[in-house]
């Protein structure tokens, strides 16, 4: 059996969680990535994926017309996996089922909705009438209304759960493969130009949501450890992200570009503390940071905010602040420094429970049921 993915933009980030479903059903099943890239390429942390992946220029309407054609003559899967509930992947995913009869689950991971209503009012109202962007708002919007026409819906967080429905699937990791046991976190930290000292560790697009102004704002109140350093991973324009940092800190930050997945645990391996400082808005209220993920398998002491399902994830492995704090940030941060002993226990408990409830396997479980289900209901009615 073959199983089509699609990605509605295999340039961006989104490409993680279309990878991470592929990734999980290649065990069992011939799976394929299909979808338009808006810049031209694959993102550069999955280049070297080995899944096949069809892709498409992107463009706007009417263009887009002749492409989503293209697109929908390209998936020869017996079932249909679009990722994320937008035009490009969910919207192209249900024309196919029309066509050809073939089933589709739809997998969610993030509220689209809520990226758009951060613009405010005046902007959702200018979106609104962006009808050429083939993942425009109104489109978006149209996608959630029809999502009741999936033949099965899986989601990663339980926000989306409570919106959509279906079968609540995390964010998972091999945890054989992310495992600290298996690399060198010195040998990194020389490599970085940091020997000896300790690493806060950011990683993923520094956007405002994900909370990266409240962090700097935390690391410049810890004064008191000369020897702390910040390394922001995932920043396109180093250069100008580094402009924009408190010249009284500057010295003390290190920013590099987007890496390579499969060089991630290496880097991951250098960090004394991982922050994932997420903060309350309608852009992070539906989705699950991956990276939280990466950072238990890697059993790293985490301060994250409790938002969306992470205090549930870290289950007390971690460290848990408010969002919007950078205050309590800077406390939690400082207090793991002070309590090097009680942190790494925290890191070793947060691998043990992402190797137990997070690991593949349960994501190859998950979707394997969903696909059965969805391949025996379409036999009962042929």
């Amino acid at each position: 059996m073959k199983i089509s993915v699609l990605c509605f933009d295999l340039s961006s980030n989104a490409f993680g969680r279309a990878w991470l479903l592929a990734q999980a059903l290649s065990k069992f099943y011939d799976v394929e990535i299909v979808g338009a890239s808006r810049r031209g390429d694959i993102w550069s942390p999955m280049e070297q994926i080995k899944i096949p992946v069809k892709k498409f220029t992107w463009e706007r309407y009417p263009a887009f017309f002749s492409i989503k054609k293209n697109i929908l003559d390209a998936i020869d899967g017996d079932v249909i996996v679009a990722s994320k509930l937008m035009p490009t992947s969910f919207g192209i995913g249900l024309k196919k089922k029309y066509l050809s009869g073939k089933p589709l689950i739809v997998d969610i991971d993030d509220w689209e909705l809520g990226f758009f209503l951060h613009s405010g009012l005046f902007g959702s109202i200018g979106r609104s009438l962006n009808f050429s962007n083939p993942n425009g708002l109104p489109y978006v919007w149209r996608m959630e209304h029809l999502v009741g026409f999936a033949d099965a819906i899986s989601v990663s967080n339980r926000f989306l759960q409570k919106k959509f429905g279906g079968t609540l699937l995390p964010h998972c990791r091999d945890t054989s493969v992310l495992d600290p046991v298996k690399f060198d976190s010195n040998r990194m930290k020389r490599e970085l130009g940091f020997p000896g000292k300790k690493i806060l560790m950011f990683l993923g697009t520094p956007r405002p949501h994900k909370g990266i102004d409240d962090l700097l704002d935390a690391f410049k109140e810890n004064k008191d450890h000369d020897d702390l350093r910040l390394v922001i991973i995932g920043v396109e324009n180093q250069r100008e992200f580094l402009n924009k940092v408190d010249p009284s800190i500057r010295d003390r930050v290190t920013v590099l570009s987007k890496t390579p997945f499969d060089k991630l645990p290496e880097y991951l391996s250098a960090a004394d503390i991982v922050v994932i400082p997420q903060r309350l808005t309608s852009d992070s209220i539906g989705q699950i940071p991956a990276r939280l993920f990466d950072a238990m398998a890697m059993g790293k002491p985490i301060v994250a905010t409790r938002i969306s399902d992470i205090p549930e994830v870290l289950g007390g492995c971690g460290y848990l602040v408010d969002p919007n704090e950078p205050f309590q940030l800077s406390s939690a941060i400082q207090y793991i420094l002070n309590h090097p002993d009680e942190a790494l226990l925290k890191g070793f408990s947060a691998r043990e429970r992402c190797r137990q409830m997070y690991d593949m396997h349960n994501l190859e479980s998950g979707l394997c049921k969903l696909v059965e289900q969805v391949t025996e209901k379409e036999s009962k009615n042929s």
